[in-house]
C-alpha cells in the first residue's frame, strides 16, 4: 500500500512530461505532412540504378534545363511545317 505514495506522483509525472512533449511537437510543426515521407519513398529517383550516359544527361537537364526544351523545339516545328 505504501508503494502508491510513490508510483501515482510518479506516473503524475511522467503525465505531464508526456503532455509536455506532445505539445512541443504540436507546436514546433511535427505533425505537418504525415503523408509525404511515405508517398516521397515510392517515388525515389536513384541515380545509380541508371546507366552512366543516363546520369550525365539526367545532370546536363538538371544544370540546363532550357536547353532540354530547345533541343525539342526545332522536331516540333519540322512536324508542323
Amino acid at each position: 500500500m505504501t508503494i502508491l505514495y510513490l508510483l501515482i506522483p510518479l506516473s503524475l509525472i511522467l503525465l505531464g512530461l508526456a503532455v509536455w512533449a506532445f505539445f512541443w511537437a504540436v507546436k514546433n510543426d511535427q505533425f505537418d505532412d504525415l503523408e509525404g515521407p511515405a508517398h516521397r519513398i515510392l517515388f525515389d529517383e536513384d541515380d545509380n540504378d541508371l546507366s552512366p550516359e543516363q546520369r550525365q544527361q539526367r545532370q546536363q537537364a538538371k544544370q540546363h534545363p532550357d536547353a532540354a526544351k530547345d533541343k525539342d523545339a526545332p522536331d516540333d516545328q519540322e512536324r508542323r511545317q
